[in-house]
């Protein structure tokens, strides 16, 4: 069976979560797009109001589109105890509107948190491990998948990921035994600017994922990736790291889908895309469904 795909709208991230343009204006746009679903982010609601959020819902369903996912940035190594214990409260309320809008066995992204300069990284490990261990049990109550992301940085964090690099993403994920309601939301890009190979990476992980971010990323012309990392202190995305059209750019997608279909890959794929308009990211849709017939349509592949 094909994989199923769904859209993000990376290109409108800003303009949804400051409030100049509506969830529901964007639901309505990806009406032509070629998704099965449409992922959603923490930022994007005006009011958390379970009427304000069956309205969400209802127009993602009455425009033909599943809810796979929602796109979480829990902040889980601020050293301010009180903040981690908020963190935790709303990563569990981002659970249970995960299950509200996406149903059973969706998925609720998690991260590690910021890399703050003054936690060292066995201080971190164990509140991200401590942050974790609160929230899986609401997950497992509501039936809702706990994907972690290799992450780069939310754009609204001034620090990078904490886990940022593939040694201590493992060893984290590793550190989490629940298979069934916690595993890897892989994202190849993020792997890249990390310095970490993203093949390797998914090698280490996969029998871990899912849900997945297929996006590609290309560097400013004359920029490098370790001039990027040194930019790290700057809240938001570098502008020198660019989305396009997925397939054009970094990744080896040959690969990456050649190994989620040895491993009977069951969740969504997710594009992040459309930074230079929805000719692109209709683009990358294109590519993926080429992709997905041509990996999955003989495999075992059933989607959630």
């Amino acid at each position: 069976m094909p994989v199923k795909i769904s859209a993000f709208p990376k290109c409108y991230l800003e303009q949804i979560a400051g409030g100049q343009m509506s969830v529901f204006e964007w639901i309505e746009m990806a009406k032509q797009l070629d998704a099965d679903g449409l992922e959603m982010y923490e930022g994007f609601f005006a009011s958390l109001e379970p009427a304000y959020l069956d309205s969400v819902g209802e127009a993602i369903h009455a425009a033909g589109f599943a809810m796979p996912m929602l796109c979480c940035s829990p902040d889980f190594t601020a050293p301010d105890p009180e903040k981690r214990k908020r963190e935790v409260e709303k990563e569990t309320d981002m659970i249970r509107i995960t299950r509200r809008l996406g149903g059973p066995r969706a998925v609720c992204r998690v991260l590690s948190g910021q890399r703050y300069p003054e936690v060292p990284w066995q201080q971190g490990r164990d509140w991200v491990l401590e942050c974790i261990e609160q929230v899986l049990p609401v997950a497992r109550e509501d039936d809702v998948v706990l994907g972690m992301e290799n992450h780069y940085k939310d754009g609204f964090w001034k620090y990078p990921e904490f886990a940022q690099k593939m040694d201590r993403f493992v060893e984290i994920v590793n550190a989490v035994p629940d298979r069934r309601h916690f595993g890897v939301q892989y994202d190849p890009s993020n792997a890249i600017v990390a310095g970490d190979d993203p093949i390797a990476l998914l090698r280490a992980t996969a029998d871990r994922v899912v849900s997945m971010h297929a996006s590609d990323r290309y560097l400013a012309e004359g920029f490098t990736l370790d001039q990027l990392r040194q930019t790290d202190g700057t809240l938001g995305y570098s502008p020198n790291l660019r989305h396009g059209v997925t397939g054009k750019g970094l990744n080896d997608y040959d690969s990456i889908f050649r190994i989620l279909a040895e491993h009977d890959y069951s969740g969504w794929i997710s594009i992040e895309d459309g930074m230079n308009g929805m000719d692109e990211m209709a683009e990358s849709l294109a590519f993926l469904r080429r992709m997905g017939e041509r990996y999955f349509q003989n495999s075992s592949f059933k989607p959630n």
